[in-house]
C-alpha cells in the first residue's frame, strides 16, 4: 500500500449543478502536485465524466450523495475515488465498453472510456442495488524550476 500524504473528503447531493462545484474541488486540491494546466485539465474532465455518471446513472429518478475521496499518495500520485449509494451497475465490464449507455440516446455512453484515456488507472467496483465507486489515479512528473 502506497503511504497517504495527504487527504480530503467531499460529500454532496447528486444535483447537476453540483458537477462543476467537483470539478473545481478536484483541481484544487491536486493544484499541490504543481500539474500542468494540461493536466489539470486531465482531472477535472475525469472528475466531471465520474461524477456525471453518478447523478445521471445511479439515481436517475431521485436525488442521492455522492462521495468524492482525494488522496495524495507518495510518489506524486493523485488518487480520486468517486462513490454513490446508488442503483450499482449490473455488469461493469460491459458498461466499460465505449458507447454503451444505460442512460438514453442523449447519452454518448464515453464516461469510462474518458475517464481511462485522461488517467492512468481505473477501476471500478459496483453492486447492483447498492451504488458504484471509481477509482483513479494519476502521477504528475515533478517539474524543474529554471536554473534553481
Amino acid at each position: 500500500m502506497i503511504p497517504i500524504l495527504n487527504q480530503a473528503t467531499l460529500l454532496f447531493p447528486s444535483k447537476s449543478s453540483n458537477e462543476a462545484f467537483a470539478r473545481a474541488a478536484a483541481a484544487c486540491f491536486a493544484a499541490q502536485l504543481d500539474p500542468t494546466l494540461e493536466e489539470l485539465g486531465d482531472v477535472k474532465t475525469a472528475v466531471s465524466e465520474a461524477v456525471t455518471n453518478a447523478i445521471v446513472h445511479a439515481y436517475p429518478d431521485r436525488l442521492g450523495k455522492i462521495l468524492i475521496k482525494a488522496r495524495i499518495l507518495e510518489g506524486n500520485i493523485l488518487e480520486l475515488s468517486v462513490r454513490d449509494w446508488g442503483r450499482g451497475i449490473a455488469d461493469v465490464e460491459k458498461a466499460r465498453q465505449p458507447l454503451y449507455t444505460t442512460g438514453g440516446e442523449e447519452r454518448r455512453g464515453m464516461g469510462f472510456t474518458i475517464m481511462e484515456s485522461f488517467m492512468d488507472s481505473l477501476r471500478v467496483r459496483s453492486i447492483p442495488g447498492k451504488g458504484s465507486t471509481v477509482t483513479m489515479r494519476k502521477r504528475f512528473s515533478p517539474r524543474t524550476t529554471g536554473g534553481k
